[in-house]
């Protein structure tokens, strides 16, 4: 594995991610196919964005983790950006689709989506109440 992706567990997940501008995080198993298959497209881009935090989350090892994020099917991708996640998809993707999602996240207006995430919150506690 590149040295320029960490592995996350649940001790050391919310020192590496919380707060952070752009992070990647794959969550995969030593048991799935297409996981090792994504995974020299995942470092390859890692390399290519030292920017980025790359991640990756085994989700045999840490199914607390796994759960609290909902993963029912890998390997499966979440880009956070300052504590939101903007991105969640399970399936394997081509190294083209990888940059595409790369790109369009850090091209997102953070403060609007940050707005958007108020109002959803607002909305939903109006309802409840």
């Amino acid at each position: 594995m590149s040295d320029r992706v960490i592995n996350l567990t649940k001790d050391n997940l919310a020192a590496h991610v919380n707060d952070r501008p752009f992070a990647l995080v794959d969550f995969w198993a030593p048991w799935c196919g297409p996981c090792r298959a994504f995974a020299p497209t995942f470092e390859a881009a890692a390399e290519k964005h030292p920017d980025v935090l790359f991640a990756k989350v085994n989700t045999e090892d840490e199914p607390e983790i796994a759960g609290y994020f909902n993963i029912r099917s890998i390997p499966t991708r979440m880009v956070f950006r300052v504590n939101v996640i903007v991105f969640s998809q399970p399936g394997a993707l081509p190294a083209s689709a990888l940059e595409q999602v790369i790109t369009q996240a850090s091209e997102l207006d953070m403060a609007e989506v940050k707005r958007q995430v108020a109002e959803q919150k607002e909305e939903s506690q109006g309802a409840a109440d």
